[in-house]
């Protein structure tokens, strides 16, 4: 039973003058509570206060056109994930250089023809198409490997690569795209397996523990305050699951937050995409200190380029907790 609600804060955001994101991939928020949006657009970071005032922007240049994960770790260093660059880079808040992952344009060998997340035939290496990180307690890095993959991997805070695990499939421990990716204070690593509608959870060296189930295409996972955040894309009648077969109705894209239990305390979103508070294409997800969410959307490419939404359809979100009447 839901028991937590949300309202958005209309006119958040302060995007300067002629800039534009048609698709937000991520957000992460830093010490500071400066918010960090990751976009597929001329400038792929803007970087907000905590009032939604525009402080800066970088990264012209750096990134494909697939920019996806953002993560931002203890020490504020910045995580940028490139899908279609194959590479995982570390900044500062400034955007300088200090670390790369992977050879950037250069994917590892899994059959996977570009398009399709079926057609991957075996896991690789670091990285066809990798999609977040998140960073462990102990400074580890794991990342989610992705769309042409069906691994995670885990690195040194230095790069040095430590372990991977997984293989394509629907059994415990196989995936069909994970997507999201977040480690608990325990070290458990949880990974959103997207077209399985699962979430599953691993011990610190990639042994299966367990499943949620009660998602629908996990796109993005948020561990805070002992809820877990987690952003949900639509199902529309026709397509596929790989856990539960035909979608048999539409199914609005949402987000969702479960207790430490897994109970459902929320679920935020309703059947308009466009509608404030409701969501086209909730790609990244972050929480600050205040249980505020931000949601960035890949709208252009999930609702606008099929004709499914107008182009004006909202990118960035910000809603705040609702206190009970």
């Amino acid at each position: 039973m839901s028991t937590l609600r949300y309202e958005p804060v209309i006119g958040w955001e302060q995007l300067p003058p002629g800039f534009t994101h048609p698709d937000v991939a991520a957000v992460a928020i830093d010490s500071r509570s400066d918010v960090y949006l990751f976009c597929r657009a001329e400038h792929p970071v803007l970087v907000y206060d905590q009032s939604g005032r525009f402080l800066r922007s970088w990264g012209e240049g750096l990134f494909s056109m697939r920019t996806h994960g953002i993560t931002i770790g203890p020490d504020d260093s910045v995580y940028c994930v490139d899908d279609a660059g194959h590479s995982v880079r570390k900044f500062t808040p400034e955007g300088k250089l200090l670390l790369q992952i992977g050879p950037a344009g250069t994917p590892s060998d899994t059959g996977y023809d570009g398009a399709n997340v079926a057609s991957v035939a075996r896991a690789a290496g670091p990285f066809n198409r990798p999609t977040n990180l998140a960073v462990a307690p102990n400074g580890d890095l794991y990342v989610s490997d992705g769309y042409g993959n069906a691994r995670v991997h885990r690195f040194s805070p230095k790069g040095q690569l430590l372990a991977s695990w997984g293989e394509p499939g629907t059994g415990p421990g196989q995936f069909m795209l994970p997507h999201g990716i977040a480690v608990d204070r325990d070290g458990r690593v949880f990974v959103c397996d997207r077209e399985s509608d699962r979430i599953q959870v691993f011990d610190a060296e990639g042994r299966y523990e367990r499943e949620i189930t009660d998602v629908q295409r996990p796109m993005q996972i948020v561990l805070a305050d002992d809820l877990m955040y987690v952003s949900e894309l639509v199902w529309r009648k026709g397509q596929r699951s790989f856990r539960n077969g035909p979608i048999e109705r539409d199914l609005p894209a949402r987000v969702s937050v479960f207790d430490e239990r897994g109970a459902v305390v929320a679920r935020v979103g309703g059947p308009d995409p466009c509608a404030p508070g409701s969501f086209c294409a909730p790609h990244g997800l972050a929480v600050d200190a205040n249980g505020d969410l931000y949601v960035a959307e890949v709208t252009m490419t999930i609702g606008v380029k099929p004709g499914l939404v107008p182009p004006d359809c909202h990118t960035f979100q910000k809603l705040r907790p609702v206190s009970p009447a």
